[in-house]
């Protein structure tokens, strides 16, 4: 529920050199920093706006808005000001400024604290280290399979993958399976037709000295799965009775677990539980947002509550030395929950995204947000830049490779090892040899 907006700020500023940060809500809404005169990213059809920004948030045209923190340089020398979230994993307000003349107005829909600084990042910086987090463990190095087989993929992909980082010689901690191994989502432990054996592959990953990784979505059901079939109760509803509406994707209209309920949550105890006991300690978790979806759940907690319930849930299935990576996740009720988070859109063997929509698939997208987000690097958690690609078929793959290096963030490749040429191989065991910090 949107409440309304009290004035924060009147700031004068120079209309051509001021600068305005944007914070994104999620993982893959847009954010950065952004000239007076330009036009924000915003969502280029209703069902991106529910999977990729704020669900039900509509922002004014020629108005700039940040999700729990907007920071503004002036541009005049002084002092860049940011409003940030008093309670980020609580209550995340919106913050708005509008220019009129050369003052900025800002407001927001919730309490905020202002900090100033020299710049945007450093601010931004400061903002994060005095929230106190402890900082993150390293990162593992991956191949993942999404980017070159996604759904597609089967278990014979993996184990020539495995066989081929032993052939080249690739330093790969954590071989990761992706979307593809299960039968529907909610349905995580019953396999698709392309996998015969979760515990067999993961004991072969690890006799080969590689760790073994998992993807799930543990928010999203399948309204085709046995789970959604079977236990409509464990369900998210809305208002009017229906179910709770966490956007379209994979052909379906997905719908949301709702892990207050006792049932459920024991549920989802028991699919991590039983990956972690079949050899799997990494776990990219994806499409996080549907767990800070507005709805009618079993106990009567707000969203943010019950996400970050849910993922308590899952790292008490998996334990503390699992490794926990979040992805499409809101960001700020995420603090302090998570090795590593995605920091951007989802990256793609193309340039531009569908539609021109920032948050959707794409190298510029990917580098936009994630460059933007650098801030949050070893502050917040370990940065994931998104898959380095390196195989000759994708679009501007030099460009896209310097950009995953210069975060020094989690390092993870995903092609198909055998496509590699010779540029793609070094370039691959480059960015996966750790850096020796002097």
């Amino acid at each position: 529920m949107q409440h309304p907006f009290t004035p924060l700020a009147s700031v004068p500023v120079d209309r051509r050199r001021a600068r305005v940060h944007e914070e994104g809500w999620q993982s893959w809404s847009p954010s950065g920093a952004y000239a007076l005169g330009a036009a924000p990213y915003r969502p280029a059809n209703a069902n991106w706006a529910t999977v990729c920004y704020r669900p039900g948030v509509t922002v004014p045209d020629g108005v700039f808005q940040g999700e729990g923190l907007l920071a503004l340089d002036p541009g005049d020398g002084s002092p860049v000001r940011l409003w940030a979230a008093a309670e980020p994993t609580r209550e995340v307000p919106s913050i708005r400024l509008a220019v009129r003349g050369g003052i900025a107005e800002v407001g927001a829909d919730g309490p905020v604290k202002e900090w100033t600084g020299d710049d945007i990042q450093s601010v931004l910086g400061d903002w994060a280290c005095a929230l106190g987090i402890a900082a993150p463990r390293p990162a593992p190095t991956v191949w993942c399979s999404w980017y070159e087989y996604f759904t597609h993929v089967t278990e014979d992909d993996i184990h020539e993958n495995l066989r081929a980082m032993d052939t080249l010689d690739l330093p790969v901690d954590v071989v990761q399976i992706d979307d593809g191994y299960q039968r529907a989502l909610g349905d995580w432990l019953t396999l698709s037709g392309r996998f015969r054996s979760r515990a067999g592959i993961a004991e072969k990953i690890r006799s080969r000295g590689r760790r073994a990784g998992i993807w799930t979505a543990p928010f999203l059901v399948d309204p085709a799965s046995d789970l959604a079939a079977e236990h409509p109760d464990w369900l998210v509803r809305d208002t009017a009775g229906g179910f709770a509406h966490a956007g379209r994707n994979w052909g379906h209209d997905l719908r949301v677990l709702d892990t207050t309920h006792p049932d459920a949550a024991a549920y989802l105890t028991e699919v991590f539980t039983t990956l972690r006991a079949e050899g799997y300690d990494y776990f990219k978790t994806d499409f996080l947002y549907a767990g800070a979806l507005d709805g009618i759940r079993h106990a009567d907690v707000d969203p943010l509550t019950a996400y970050r319930c849910g993922i308590r849930l899952i790292r008490d299935a998996i334990g503390p030395d699992s490794y926990l990576l979040g992805c499409g996740a809101p960001m700020l009720p995420s603090i302090g929950l998570f090795d590593a988070m995605r920091v951007s859109p989802d990256t793609a063997p193309h340039r531009r995204p569908e539609a021109d929509d920032y948050s959707q698939p794409g190298q510029d997208p990917a580098e936009f947000t994630g460059a933007a987000r650098q801030w949050q690097h070893d502050r917040l958690w370990t940065n994931d830049p998104d898959c380095l690609m390196a195989r000759p078929a994708v679009e501007t793959r030099e460009q896209w490779a310097a950009h995953v290096e210069s975060t020094a963030g989690l390092m993870a490749s995903s092609d198909r090892l055998l496509s590699l040429d010779a540029w793609g191989v070094e370039t691959t065991r480059r960015l996966l040899t750790p850096r020796v910090v002097s």
